[in-house]
């Protein structure tokens, strides 16, 4: 008796026997041996543009429509009529070094051992730190999981002998799996054939896919199609308040350590106070708190510092935690009316921790994959907004009738607020001189658009405000300290000290919402970028 097959079993049947068959069902390659990996080979003779991939990956995986894993980006060359089109379709690069495992707080990722980087959704606490890693833009985040999911190969297919729904789907056969020897193709290949238009430097995370690329005449120009679209990024409000808060307190607690270190050496100063830890502390216990909406799974939080060994996000919570936890500590010495050099002594890690804390914080944002802040300004200018800590603790002092520590403490605080002025005319000067010879001219390009066309009424704002709040008003407030006036005093500082607040809230929005990532050139339909 014959087996029993389903209507489509036989079709299938039909189009492996007669070899006509869209796309490739079954894998005929050899057993992976040590040191090698499977990947994907991409034809972009052979695309037609169809998207017949996205689809078939999405319906093989669940996804919504919005989701993609695999994305078809277009690109063109030439003048009418001699124009060339080129597709694109990639999903994960399962790379060598991957940027988003490296990257993951939770150990979210895992690298198989056929070299698949296989992400574990249970972990996941939806930060998506991931997203913004990927040169390639490949993790999603999923917001109805409130998670990030990713291309895992169709790993489960793989373990059947059969090839991914991607090959499957592809009806010129465009896409196929292969085997891979990893150090040969880091040393011979990959800067070779892993390399396609408009695609992110190789060494960032040596991913493994290979292509086969179209005669194209040179000097030719190759244009994504998508190039006139251009779209502020998402503006991540929880994170626009928790990095300025937590500069704000870390700025406030090295003032008030320095405080207490000049009181015990013998300066006639006034020591700091429990009010003056309180107000250091506030800004802390708001901002952390508040980092936890930005993910998607907040009651997760606490995992965030599992990767401590490669993850800033890790070493950012961790230090910033235990930071929070010293200060709070040293609340209760104060109330309890501990020593000064018992004070001071707990002072001094806790400062430590808290400096470290802001450093792991703008390393978060130095990555390849955006351009826009990966520059030595981004960390200049998270610790330039501890310049609000240091007008809060001026401010409590003014209240408090202490006109010499207050003119003590604005030296500093001018210092720092001019620093911020010079980081922004460093920022324009950079943009005003781009180099079109630039390798990340294109990315860099659009983010200098965004700042000056789509942004550039706040970008003066935050220019006039930063002068008037940061500068102006703290210098009057000197004046007025140094003239006996101290309520005068008192009230410029408190304007100055909310004014500045709005000015830096101002700085970090346009922060977000105008780097523009690495990617997939042309990617109209992607629905990974959160706007």
């Amino acid at each position: 008796m014959s087996e029993v097959t389903t209507p489509i079993e036989s079709f299938i049947n039909h189009k492996a026997d007669t070899g006509m068959q869209c796309g490739n069902y079954t894998i005929d390659i050899p057993e992976l041996k040590p040191g090698q990996q499977y990947r994907f080979h991409f034809d972009m003779t052979a695309c037609v543009g169809c998207h017949c991939c996205e689809v078939a990956c999405n319906e093989q995986n669940g996804n919504p429509a919005d989701i993609k894993w695999r994305r078809v980006g277009e690109m063109e060359t030439g003048h009418f009529p001699n124009t060339l089109q080129l597709f694109n379709s990639m999903s994960c690069n399962h790379c060598i070094d991957p940027a988003c495992l490296n990257g993951c707080p939770t150990n979210s990722y895992i690298k198989l051992d056929n070299g698949i980087v296989y992400h574990v959704d249970e972990d996941c606490i939806g930060c998506q730190y991931c997203t913004w890693n990927c040169p390639y833009e490949v993790p999603v985040f999923h917001e109805e999981r409130g998670i990030v999911t990713k291309c895992h190969m169709c790993v489960d297919k793989l373990e059947a002998g059969q090839t991914p729904a991607c090959v499957q789907a592809c009806p010129a056969g465009a896409i196929a799996i292969e085997v891979v020897d990893k150090e040969e193709w880091i040393r011979n290949d990959m800067a070779k054939e892993g390399i396609a238009p408009h695609l992110p430097d190789v060494n960032i995370t040596q991913p493994t896919t290979r292509y086969t690329l179209p005669e194209i005449p040179e000097g030719e120009e190759i244009r994504p199609a998508d190039e006139h679209i251009l779209k502020p990024a998402h503006p991540e409000w929880p994170l626009v308040f928790m990095t300025v808060l937590t500069q704000m307190s870390v700025g406030g607690f090295v003032a008030l350590f320095f405080g207490e270190l000049l009181h015990l050496l013998g300066l006639d100063l006034p020591a700091p106070n429990l009010w003056m830890v309180l107000a250091v502390l506030a800004p802390a216990a708001i901002g952390l708190p508040l980092s936890a909406l930005h993910l998607g799974r907040p009651i997760l939080a606490i995992t965030a510092m599992k990767n401590l060994k490669s993850s800033w996000l890790s070493r950012e919570a961790a230090a910033l935690g235990a930071y929070a936890g010293g200060v709070t500590l040293l609340t209760g010495l104060y109330y309890l009316g501990a020593p000064g050099w018992l004070k001071l002594l707990v002072e001094l890690p806790v400062a430590a921790l808290g400096i470290y804390g802001i450093y792991a914080q703008s390393m978060i944002y130095r990555v390849p994959a955006r351009p826009a802040w990966n520059r030595k300004s981004t960390t200049l200018r998270f610790f330039g907004t501890g310049y609000l800590g240091f007008l809060l603790i001026a401010t409590l002092l003014a209240f408090t009738g202490e006109a010499r520590s207050v003119l003590a403490l604005m030296a500093p605080t001018l210092m720092l607020g001019l620093y911020q002025m010079h980081l922004i005319y460093e920022e324009t000067v950079f943009y005003k001189h781009l180099d079109k010879e630039h390798p990340l001219y294109y990315q860099l390009s659009r983010t200098k658009r965004l700042l000056e066309e789509h942004f550039g009424h706040l970008k003066r704002l935050r220019l006039m405000s930063l002068a008037a709040f940061a500068i102006v008003l703290p210098m009057l407030a000197i004046v007025f300290a140094a003239a006996n006036m101290g309520t005068a005093a008192a009230i410029t500082l408190i304007l100055a000290l909310l004014g500045a607040i709005a000015s830096e809230i101002v700085g970090r929005y346009l922060f977000y919402r105008t780097v523009v990532p690495l990617g997939l050139a042309g990617n109209f339909f992607a629905g990974n970028q959160r706007h």
